[in-house]
């Protein structure tokens, strides 16, 4: 039977359970629920009081199927508009400041190193995820469950849900454009201001994110990040940006596949006929038109949350931050239309690989440290070493993947070992050292062995 933890915050208590090696908090929000007038509008620090249960998993936001997962596999989660929140991870031995927790409503005694003395807090660093999905599916899932690598790595471990698709990053007229970037900095904003209570130090702090989620921390580093650490895991930086002209056209042809004619009817409607719109003819020949290969929902140039001149931006924001990049040898394999051939490598190296080492070489240009990887394991011949591929390996949570076709014939000896190597190299990074090897341009391979 899992045992209750309760943290004391300025405003309430948090209720999570311990799990085996880890304190676990599931659910936490960080923002308000973005529903009613707050629909398509910039997010708002959650306000409570009292008590939060965290004892259950996280809604995700609305989305429809992930397009990957033929190769990935499906998962099923509750979907919720409600989705601005956070699962924490933190070991269990010792990590919070004991006059924080309380275990089934009784205080507990705080520990001490020398008789008489309290023990100094023993702050850890802090790993913050942020979930791929083009912007449109994913979440706090199985797939990232942070127990193993906050247990191994002596570190908390944050995973973050952000509104996905039309909800947070269609630029629709009289609208807060990219509000699911202006999500996920206001829950690094919560992780800053609130981790202590949990063990976390709030000034070593490291984001990682992987496609989406890298190319948002990205778009971050060219704002005022609040942090200058960061794991960038197949950012598709080679899609280019959306300008704001081309977002308009796919937000007008958004509101007609929808039948209305005004964000403010669109903030009415079923959140089901807003996921339905993405699937709609006239949607999809917009896109298409956009001829960039883009996926439907991505960061758009507005000239206010982004700039229009990104080229320039970028090229300051590989100066704000120490890094470690990744990609993987097939990225396109994954990818309905895609596999393991010549003209998918080419089109994977445009988007994926060749920004990925170009961003590490300017970092390290602009002074910063950088580290450059790349993961070929490829178990089947369909799939390669395809996009994702690594998440496993980085989480250890090689079990959440039983039916995953990209890793079937994959032996569990050889899976483990790959995990044990991934994971000692990110643990190392998050703690502000080397992943074991040189820096950029040097490129580390992993692989079976």
């Amino acid at each position: 039977m899992s045992e209750t933890i309760t943290i004391a915050l300025p405003q309430g208590t948090v209720r999570g359970i311990r799990e085996s090696r880890v304190l676990s908090f599931h659910g936490v929000p960080y923002g308000e629920a973005p529903v009613g007038p707050l629909r398509f509008a910039a997010p708002r620090p959650a306000r409570w009081s009292g008590e939060c249960d965290a004892t259950r998993a996280a809604p995700v936001a609305p989305q429809l199927p992930s397009r990957l997962r033929d190769a990935m596999g499906d998962f099923d989660a509750r979907q919720d508009e409600d989705c601005l929140r956070l699962s924490i991870w933190v070991p269990a031995d010792g990590a919070i400041q004991q006059s924080q927790v309380r275990r089934g409503g009784s205080p507990v005694a705080a520990p001490s190193d020398v008789a008489g003395s309290p023990a100094k807090p023993h702050r850890r660093p802090v790993l913050i995820w942020l979930h791929g999905g083009a912007w449109q599916s994913g979440g706090i899932l199985p797939w990232y469950d942070g127990a193993r690598l906050a247990a191994e790595g002596d570190m908390v471990v944050v995973a973050v849900s952000y509104r996905l698709a039309a909800l947070g990053w269609l630029p629709l007229p009289d609208a807060t454009p990219n509000a699911g970037l202006l999500d996920q900095e206001l829950a690094i904003g919560w992780v800053i201001e609130h981790i202590a209570a949990f063990g976390g130090d709030p000034e070593a702090i490291t984001v990682m994110g992987q496609s989406a989620g890298a190319t948002s921390i990205c778009a971050m580093l060219t704002r005022q990040p609040r942090f200058s650490r960061a794991i960038l895991q197949s950012g598709s930086l080679g899609r280019g940006w959306r300008s704001a002209e081309q977002g308009a056209r796919l937000a007008h042809a958004y509101l007609g596949a929808c039948g209305v004619n005004t964000t403010q009817e669109a903030a009415a409607l079923p959140v089901e006929t807003l996921l339905a719109a993405q699937q709609h003819p006239d949607v999809l020949k917009a896109l298409q038109a956009e001829g960039s290969g883009r996926s439907l929902f991505a960061p758009v140039l507005d000239g206010d949350i982004l700039t229009t001149d990104m080229q320039n931006a970028l090229a300051a924001a590989v100066g704000r931050a120490d890094v470690l990049v990744s990609y993987t040898r097939d990225e396109m394999a994954a990818f309905p239309g895609q596999g393991v051939n010549p003209q998918s490598a080419a089109l994977g190296n445009a988007i994926f690989d060749q920004p990925a080492r170009q961003w590490a070489a300017d970092a390290i240009k602009a002074g910063r440290q950088a580290w450059l990887a790349r993961f070929d394991v490829a178990p089947t011949q369909r799939f390669g070493a395809c996009h994702c591929i690594e998440l496993p390996f980085v989480f250890g949570t090689l079990d959440a993947f039983p039916d995953a076709p990209m890793l079937h014939g994959l032996k569990a000896v050889s899976a483990e070992s790959l995990s044990q190597r991934t994971r000692k190299a990110w643990i190392a990074f998050v703690h502000g050292e080397s992943p074991g090897w040189p820096m950029a341009p040097h490129q580390q391979i992993f692989d079976v062995q």
